[in-house]
């Protein structure tokens, strides 16, 4: 005899009737408060929350009972239904689960005898049917089962029932952002730093368990908005357009080269239900703002959304540069000698800038096995920088060569300015073949366009009695970039009986990216503008993949499940210079195979996966984009349009528990690139620091992960989440590595206060990052929420803080080429404090979702800095 732990989800609407039949008439009054399903308490045949879960002891045998659950109007599968085993009489479930995305479940290791199968999801009817175990027939097949959809109109208001602010899934683990009150009036990036495994510098810059190489989606598809500089992009999605968070470390072979590290999948907030409803916001605040506002109609087989938001932000922010030059030459006494170089800059800046996004999505259903979608993304965003810099460089004795005013001493007033306009149109086509046969065809299209133009103009004066009405120098340089991505792809999934699945696909990428640049100088003597030919260029890169897949997924037995997968893919390359009169060509074919293996441990909601992937990452414009930076002539930056494609080999064992509310996840992984991009610094003989990229570095990476989520109270929400990993990095061709214990930790809790208000809070510590020639300083970060729910849910006001006792994080950079020791420091003024306001509307009617397929290129290695153009801008 055992008595099995069902998850709270696949019993909630059960144990919801089963608590309506045994209460008194009067508990069925209406209530204002929304209940866990997502209904309102008080709304006709919405289920009354459960308490507590009450199963019978339920005898164990060899008997198994699998079915498909189906809308009975579309005949499309009822994802995530409940399905409960109840006794012949009586009505506590004696065993029970949750049909998967495709409507199917199973119910194994019962004994024989009478029972009722009860099968339940929001939005509909329940269905009640009896079902019989006899010996000699302990397999019971009960095909497509059809439940009807009840038509409860919510009046004014959607009321979505609570989650648990993080959720672990068998593939991936889910921040539900949404349920987080501090994100209320914030960026992406804000959210971004909650989620499982994520880490997002003050900066900006993100990494998936200590490694920068990971592909961001949106809504599951990439994103010309977030193409490039992942930084600068996420400062334009608001985080109230953010339902949630999808961290996906171990991806299957239909996935494209995801990176070494991963996904990280960004849900927007979409509905799919029936009639007219939408939202409105509006945050204030003393580091960033946005307003958003959102529409959603459906009505038969036709749905429409849309959504506006605009944003602006301000940043002040200073930058201290202390650096030792080795090996400098000079002139002394005309004798040509070897010195030391010191510099030191002071810059102090202030920083704005705003943009907005729209979207509108058109679906279309003409029939109950056909589906159509359309949907067009677009944004625009501009910031602007001004600087005040003071540059002194000295030398131990004598003076270079070349010191002259472009290289000494100086001050400078700057202003970078940045534009970015982008877009992303996607159509797809559905077709299924029935529930019941669980095949499924998809085309997908998807093209895709960003255009950034960055620009810098800079006016020198001597560092002693400057005389601004007499500059010494001046320097511009626009630098237009482009990149147009178009992508082509189907897939197929075909089952072979219950437990094997095959799908295939092929894939056909196109993209252009084009680089113009240029700098123009006055002359010392004349004043007047020229054109700096070593400078100035045009560039532009072809890249083209063709990419075809297949996985394979097995059931063995009742505890083991196995996925075998592998993609093939060739990529094609050419780039050219207009100055050049020879191109560059490059064509290699790669096979990247994946591996997965399952066990079902005894403990209901327990499992143990490892996994094996190969991946690979090809560099995007970012690292491609030749611009030349000079504007600090001290310290230049520039883009490798001749670097290869990164190979990573991954290696993931994961435990996962599910038990009263409480979620526990430990991974365990190893990461290994041969020939990994990295950042190169160099000096030259006059002392002054390139900084580029180069395939030159081997990086391995040992880690542990731990996350984990309770429920100690009622009213509180507790979760938190440690990784820890060893680093080691080590190049050839510098001659030089790299070594260390890297580890990160956060927590965010959440109480309910009683009468519509809550609090919720959030603090993150990260430790020195390692890098191939140097390390970054540790840093910390940390969030108060309080809200308060108005008008029966209606609307909501939520006052936020970051970093509310600390006025600048404090982050340095260190790194040594051998000839020169630098350390930059960067004061990142992040205090703040806002007051968000939201508001929603509508009349809706409870339909249920349809999953949605969707285009994801997720192949190219892209900037986690900087300013997304290239590195030299």
């Amino acid at each position: 005899m055992k008595t099995p732990l069902l998850p709270m989800l696949a019993l909630a609407g059960v144990l919801a009737q089963e608590a309506a039949a045994q209460a008194p008439a009067a508990a069925a009054a209406p209530k204002p408060a929304g209940g866990p399903s997502g209904i309102p308490t008080g709304a006709p045949g919405a289920p009354k929350p459960a308490t507590q879960l009450v199963a019978l002891p339920a005898a164990r045998g060899t008997g198994r009972l699998s079915g498909v659950v189906l809308d009975g109007a579309t005949k499309k599968p009822v994802e995530f239904a409940t399905v409960a085993l109840l006794p012949a009489t009586g009505d506590k479930p004696v065993d029970g689960t949750v049909a998967d995305d495709k409507g199917r479940f199973t119910l194994r290791g019962l004994a024989a005898g009478e029972y009722r199968l009860q099968l339940s999801f929001i939005g509909y009817g329940a269905s009640t049917q009896p079902v019989t175990l006899a010996e000699g027939k302990m397999s019971l097949d009960l095909g497509a089962i059809e439940l009807k959809a009840s038509a409860q109109q919510l009046s004014d208001v959607t009321v979505t029932g609570e989650r648990p602010v993080v959720e672990s899934k068998p593939d991936r683990l889910v921040y539900n952002a949404a349920t987080d009150n501090t994100n209320k009036g914030g960026t992406a990036a804000d959210v971004l730093r909650k989620a499982p495994m994520v880490s997002v510098d003050p900066d900006g810059n993100l990494q998936l368990r200590g490694s920068g190489n990971v592909r961001i989606l949106i809504n599951g598809k990439p994103s010309a908005v977030i193409s490039g500089d992942i930084a600068t992009a996420l400062k334009q999605l608001p985080g109230d357009q953010i339902k949630s968070v999808e961290v996906i470390t171990s991806p299957s072979a239909k996935y494209d080269g995801e990176g070494s590290a991963g996904i990280i999948n960004i849900v927007l907030k979409e509905n799919n239900l029936q009639g007219v409803n939408g939202s409105a916001g509006l945050a204030l605040g003393t580091r960033n703002s946005n307003g958003n506002f959102t529409l959603n109609a459906r009505k038969g087989k036709l749905g429409l959304t849309a959504g506006l938001n605009a944003f602006a932000f301000y940043a002040p922010g200073d930058q201290e540069v202390d650096r030792i030059d080795r090996g400098v030459r000079s002139v002394v006494n005309g004798q040509s000698v070897l010195t030391t170089g010191r510099l030191m800059q002071r810059n102090d800046g202030t920083g704005q800038g705003g943009g907005g996004q729209g979207r509108i999505g058109l679906e279309y259903e003409p029939a109950p096995n056909h589906a159509l979608s359309l949907s067009l993304n677009s944004a625009i965003f501009s910031n602007s920088f001004d600087l005040d810099i003071n540059n002194r460089y000295t030398l131990d004795e004598g003076q270079p060569t070349s010191i002259g005013p472009l290289f000494g001493n100086y001050t400078r007033q700057q202003t970078m300015d940045n534009a970015v306009r982008s877009y992303d149109l996607l159509g797809s086509y559905t077709r299924s073949f029935g529930a019941k046969s669980r095949r499924e065809w998809t085309v997908l299209a998807q093209h895709s366009r960003n255009r950034r133009q960055a620009d810098y103009d800079l006016t020198q004066y001597p560092l002693l009695n400057p005389d601004f009405n007499n500059p010494q120098y001046r320097e511009q340089s626009p630098n237009l970039a482009r990149n147009l991505e178009t992508t082509l792809q189907t897939d197929y999934v075909h089952p072979f009986g219950e437990k094997q699945t095959v799908e295939v696909g092929a894939k056909m990428i196109q993209r252009t990216v084009y680089s113009d640049y240029e700098v123009l100088r006055t002359n010392l003597s004349t004043g007047v503008f020229g054109i700096e030919p070593g400078l100035t260029n045009k560039f532009d890169y072809d890249q083209d993949v063709l990419a075809g897949y297949a996985t394979y997924g097995l059931s063995l037995g009742k505890n083991y499940t196995a996925r075998l997968g592998a993609r093939v893919e060739r990529t094609d390359l050419r780039g050219n210079f207009q100055n050049q009169d020879d191109e560059f060509r490059l064509t290699y074919t790669n096979v990247l195979p994946n591996v997965a293996l399952t066990r079902n441990l005894k403990q209901p909601g327990s499992s143990l996966r490892a996994t094996y992937s190969r991946r690979i990452q090809r560099p995007s414009i970012f690292y491609l984009n030749p611009y030349r930076n000079e504007s600090d002539p001290r310290n230049i930056t520039e883009g490798n349009p001749e670097l290869d494609a990164e190979f990573t080999d991954n290696y993931e064992l994961n435990w996962n528990t599910f038990a009263k509310g409480t979620s526990i996840n430990v991974s365990v992984f190893s990461r290994q690139t041969n020939n990994a991009i990295e950042r190169v610094y160099a000096t030259d003989p006059s002392g002054r620091v390139l900084a580029t990229y180069g395939n030159v570095a081997r990086n391995q990476t040992y880690g542990l992960n731990l996350f984990g989520s309770a429920k100690p109270l009622p009213k509180w929400d507790l979760s938190g989440n440690i990784s820890a990993f060893y680093v080691y990095l080590d190049s050839k061709t510098l001659h030089t590595s790299n070594r260390g214990v890297v580890y990160s930790a956060n927590v965010n809790t959440g109480y309910k206060l009683g009468k519509g208000f809550s609090f919720q809070a959030f603090a993150m510590l990260n430790s020195p990052r390692i890098q191939l020639q140097g390390s970054s300083s540790p840093w910390q970060a940390y969030a108060l929420g309080l809200r308060k729910d108005l008008w029966k849910g209606k609307g909501d006001l939520t006052l936020n803080a970051d970093n509310p006792f600390s006025s600048y994080v404090k982050l340095t950079n260190d790194f040594d080429t051998g000839q020169s020791a630098s350390t930059n420091t960067t004061y990142v003024y992040n205090r703040g404090v806002r007051v968000a306001f939201g508001y929603r509307f509508g009349k809706l009617e409870n339909k249920p979702s349809r999953p949605k397929r969707s285009i994801r290129n997720d192949d190219q290695k892209a900037g986690d800095g900087g300013n997304g153009q290239g590195p030299g801008n």
